[in-house]
């Protein structure tokens, strides 16, 4: 006869766990779907004379407004805070104006800066064995070539900081865009395309 303690089991209904995945994965996700590159692209020749395909890595700045949405916004803002001034004006409260002039003026300056950075960018194009790193700030423009099989990459200070290329005597630093905890991997993707750049054929 089965026992007490087994009636009970058999009893019971049976229960089965599954674990769901992560929404936030401990280390970042590789290249997804078999992507040669997690951050560059495979561009084709470019139209120039050169007829070679390369890869390409751009970042730029995240602004969720473009700048002329930022125009319209702060000229609404003008006209609100003017049709107040010069109602405070007309009923004897004069200052009232001055202040809300003031302080358009001081929000379209801060404005104009940020609309100045908007479009700042790093681009970085491999073409055969030689690198060009383009950087787009404000209205000034660099661009620097390096050797594939002269350039180091390398932490700039230590984990987390800037992604420094030196080499011929020449030193940038990119990944002003990148979040710290994804420049690393960057710099790894970048040392394994110049390996295969520099890498005899």
């Amino acid at each position: 006869f089965p026992s007490r303690a087994a009636k009970r089991s058999e009893s019971r209904p049976s229960m089965t766990t599954s674990l769901a995945p992560s929404h936030w994965p401990v280390h970042p996700a590789g290249p997804r779907g078999g992507a040669r590159w997690q951050f560059g692209h495979d561009i084709g020749p470019d139209g120039l004379g050169d007829d070679s395909a390369g890869t390409q890595w751009l970042f730029k700045r995240n602004c969720s407004i473009s700048p002329g949405q930022l125009l319209a916004v702060y000229l609404g803002l003008c006209a609100v805070s003017l049709t107040v001034g010069l109602a405070f004006f007309f009923h004897g409260a004069p200052f009232v104006l001055g202040f809300a002039g003031l302080e358009l003026l001081c929000v379209g300056l801060a404005l104009l800066v940020f609309a100045r950075h908007a479009g700042d960018r790093e681009i970085l194009t491999l073409r055969g064995r030689t690198l060009q790193v383009e950087q787009l700030s404000a209205s000034r423009k660099a661009s620097t070539e390096f050797m594939a099989e002269w350039l180091t990459v390398e932490p700039a200070a230590g984990q987390g900081s800037l992604v420094e290329l030196a080499g011929q005597g020449r030193s940038v630093r990119v990944g002003r865009f990148l979040r710290p905890e994804l420049r690393a991997l960057f710099a790894r993707e970048l040392r394994v395309a110049l390996r295969r750049a520099a890498a005899p054929t």
